[in-house]
């Protein structure tokens, strides 16, 4: 046969062989044996092998291997295992090492394709004998070196246990066999790839349950079946574990983690009636979907064998801690008709829970509907405000201990709703931390602040040090820092006309990028307090360690001073630890003169409240502070 027909023949039966729909759905390993049983029939040659590079890429290791010899023995085509003998049970592959065969790995590594007419003086391939040659019986060789891109990753290996000269046509057929386990090989990756980048979208990595968007998407198939058929039901159970923040805040986030897992353990073991799906959809929040098991009793048992398995005693870290949840619970049809109705309406109903003393478990009914209704249209009125840069700011002045000099002010968010007035932070902040835009809401605040500030200097008044609160998901980006000196610089404000204030339970999390936006907003001119010291769970290590330069006492320890005794050792006990850590201190809520007289005589340096003034419109403050300026 011409050399041209051959190279026809053997590429055609290549072409319909990796075109072939089953080969297409095999396994890796069943297409490299139907490719090295391929190549060793068309060719006449006994053995046909892949090869493999580990990582250290310091050898290369048989991991299938075609003997032409068990094929002819046993008269079919034969993939045999690639042991270091193939007729033994011994399950060890052949690995061949660079350090034993140098000439060879760096032939490999050089040349597209190795063809040894003798092996056994072939200088690139002679370390094999006796060893290897000898012993199986090969004479010629012809490798070929698999690539994925540019890297070498393997070898196909064709040997003939008799004196052969190969022809262009089968070192062609050679390479294309090389090239098709390439790309298997990289269809193989790609496939890896992609069942865990699904893994990492649809499940949790902490507890390895069902995340938010598997409940999503099992919560709509289920759904849209009811609703189709007209039969059936579902309950969603919407677990909140209670009172996680102040385990994280106390004990430290890996004992919170922990606690976590171990409730997604416990939750997972449960055995209920029509148990379809349990996910974890948040920080310290689980969802349990029931299918068709949903009348009233029964899920009031599986309320309460969930809040049971949860109340019991959670040993880790050498301690023993308990926990409750907060249950809410929603059907469909009965609530609802659509999932996102059903997911909304569970959540509501555990928000609910939460409101009537924690650890309890309700039913989603009218009253709950018409208050989650009012959440969520308050949810989606803010973030329209503060998409619309509609926020205000109120300034509250900070004097000095005479009681008489404004040295600074504190700017506290206001929102006027259309329907409602004047609203407080204490009315929309959690609503904005539901909703994922407590971020977005400081930097309203902050530019506000900064157009306020540019007002006044356009006026010729010089305003004291603004202090800005910042929230714990402000503190933990690492691009706050830039964002504030792009904002100053828009408004020619400079970074030291800020201060910012920083909550106790803020500065919990990740130590190192908490310091790095510390330290980078003090380097660019800003001050740091600490805002509602005694309140939280900070550790003295963290607050030497980060560059605080004043302390702000809660009011909560005012309000009763001078009379409570508990009240001032606590008071003055912060007092002594700012002087002794070099801090200044604020005092918050000071509303008496005996206040005041109390908190100078122990030498508190700054002074807040309404013995001053309350928060007031920017207009207001400047034309009541500034007058004459």
């Amino acid at each position: 046969m011409r050399d041209s027909d051959t190279f026809v023949t053997y590429h055609k039966a290549l072409m319909e062989l990796s075109h072939d729909s089953h080969f297409i759905g095999q396994r890796r390993h069943l297409k490299l044996e139907a490719l090295t049983a391929l190549c060793g029939r068309l060719m006449g040659v006994e053995r046909v092998s892949v090869w493999i590079f580990p990582p250290e890429r310091d050898r290369i290791t048989c991991e299938t291997l075609f003997d032409g010899h068990e094929a002819a023995s046993s008269g079919e085509p034969c993939a045999s295992p690639a042991t270091s003998n193939t007729h033994s049970t011994d399950p060890s592959p052949i690995s061949l090492y660079r350090s034993d065969h140098p000439n060879y790995f760096q032939a490999i590594a050089e040349e597209r394709i190795i063809a040894v007419d003798d092996a056994h003086t072939d200088p690139r391939t002679a370390s094999f004998n006796p060893d290897y040659l000898t012993r199986v019986g090969v004479h010629s060789m012809l490798d070929t070196p698999v690539f994925e891109g540019s890297r070498l990753s393997g070898v196909i290996c064709l040997e003939a246990c008799h004196p052969r000269q190969w022809t262009l046509p089968e070192m062609s057929f050679a390479v294309a066999i090389a090239d098709t386990v390439s790309l298997i090989n990289t269809h193989e990756r790609w496939m890896n790839s992609k069942r865990a980048l699904d893994y990492i979208s649809r499940f949790d990595s902490q507890t390895g349950l069902a995340n938010m968007d598997s409940l999503r998407e099992r919560v709509s198939y289920l759904a849209g079946k009811i609703n189709r058929r007209g039969q059936g039901s579902l309950a969603l159970i919407w677990i909140d574990v209670d009172r996680l923040k102040t385990i994280n805040d106390g004990l430290g986030p890996q004992v919170g983690d922990a606690v976590i897992a171990e409730i997604g353990q416990r939750l997972r073991s449960l055995r209920l009636q029509g148990k379809d799906l349990l996910a974890r959809i948040g920080g310290d929040e689980f969802a349990l979907l029931i299918r068709n098991h949903t009348k009233a009793d029964s899920i009031g048992d599986t309320a309460l064998q969930i809040q049971d398995v949860i109340r019991q005693p959670i040993r880790v870290a050498g301690q023993s801690l308990s926990v409750s949840a907060s249950l809410g619970i929603c059907h469909l049809p009965e609530d609802c008709q659509r999932a996102r109705e059903l997911l909304r309406g569970a959540e509501a109903a555990m928000y609910h829970a939460k409101h009537l003393g924690r650890a309890q478990a309700t039913v989603f009914d009218s009253a709950i509907q018409i208050s989650a209704q009012s959440r969520f249209a308050l949810e989606r009125e803010l973030r329209a405000a503060i998409n619309n840069r509609e926020l205000d700011v109120f300034y509250q002045p900070i004097l000095d201990a005479s009681g008489k000099r404004m040295v600074s002010m504190e700017a506290l968010v206001r929102w006027n709703h259309p329907n409602r007035g004047w609203l407080a932070p204490i009315e929309f902040l959690d609503i904005a931390r539901g909703g994922g835009l407590m971020y977005a809401l400081g930097e309203c605040v902050l530019t506000r602040v900064c157009d306020n500030w540019r007002e006044a200097s356009d006026r010729g008044l010089q305003l004291p040090v603004i202090s800005v609160n910042l929230s714990s998901e402000q503190v933990l980006v690492a691009e706050l820092p830039d964002k504030v000196k792009a904002l100053c610089a828009e408004h020619a404000m400079p970074v030291n006309a800020l201060q910012f204030e920083v909550t106790e339970d803020s500065i919990q999390g990740d130590f190192n990028t908490l310091a790095g936006v510390l330290e980078r907003l003090v380097e660019a001119g800003a001050e740091l307090a600490i805002d509602d010291f005694g309140t939280g769970y900070s550790s003295l290590a963290r607050l030497k360690s980060l560059p605080f330069s004043r302390i702000k006492i809660d009011r909560s320890f005012i309000n009763q001073l001078p009379d409570d005794e508990d009240d001032c050792a606590i008071t003055l006990s912060i007092l002594g630890l700012a002087r002794g850590l070099g801090l200044m201190v604020v005092a918050e809520g000071v509303e008496t003169k005996a206040h005041e007289q109390w908190l100078v005589e122990q030498g508190c340096d700054f002074l807040q409240g309404y013995l001053y003034s309350k928060p007031l419109p920017f207009t207001e403050l400047t034309e009541r502070f500034f007058q004459g300026h």
